[in-house]
């Protein structure tokens, strides 16, 4: 790979997670000063979630002081510090990995840095993360997540599908076992 060749990549990557960190922030910014904490399903006197699209997809403010779907209880501290690991894990991957490896990588740790780094963001400044977009139909609700969040979420799926079909979406052909 050519020094042009990996300078595209880190632009790539750490434009990705920029854009990332940057929408993240700005819309938690926005739903904080715009919206009361609603719940999913709440009770008399708290305030509703605001609908967006039909009651699927809806703005519901939460905060949420532990990790993902709200697990590990009032640990937002723990999980900054843990989330340093990873952001660094993610930076190293890349540099050893995403750097040479399918185009589809650099997306999905792009991707990824930038959600770890949102959410780390808030957990150093709020001891929380601003939780707010709520999707579902009905009564049947799924967990309320933030910009982050999803960008995490594509980045997983990527990752997956780079595990299982990588040779088949990379173009390349696997490798005749050697006998």
């Amino acid at each position: 790979m050519t020094p042009s060749d990996r300078r595209r990549r880190w632009l790539a990557f750490s434009g990705l997670a920029a854009i990332v960190i940057v929408a993240d922030q700005v819309s938690k910014t926005w739903v904080d000063a715009n919206f009361e904490r609603a719940s999913t399903h709440p009770l008399p006197g708290e305030a509703q979630p605001t609908p967006l699209i039909d009651g699927f997809v809806r703005i519901a403010k939460h905060y949420n002081e532990g990790g993902i779907f709200g697990l590990f209880g009032n640990s937002a501290l723990v999980l900054a510090l843990a989330s340093t690991v990873v952001i660094a894990l993610i930076v190293v991957y890349q540099y050893r990995e995403g750097a040479r490896g399918p185009w589809l990588l650099t997306v999905a740790l792009g991707l990824l840095l930038g959600g770890a780094l949102g959410n780390f963001i808030d957990r150093v400044r709020y001891q929380h993360v601003i939780d707010f977009v709520d999707m579902g139909i009905g009564d049947w609700r799924w967990y309320t997540f933030n910009v982050a969040d999803a960008a995490i979420s594509v980045a997983l799926f990527l990752l997956i599908l780079l595990s299982v079909f990588g040779d088949r979406l990379t173009g390349r052909l696997a490798q005749p076992a050697a006998g």
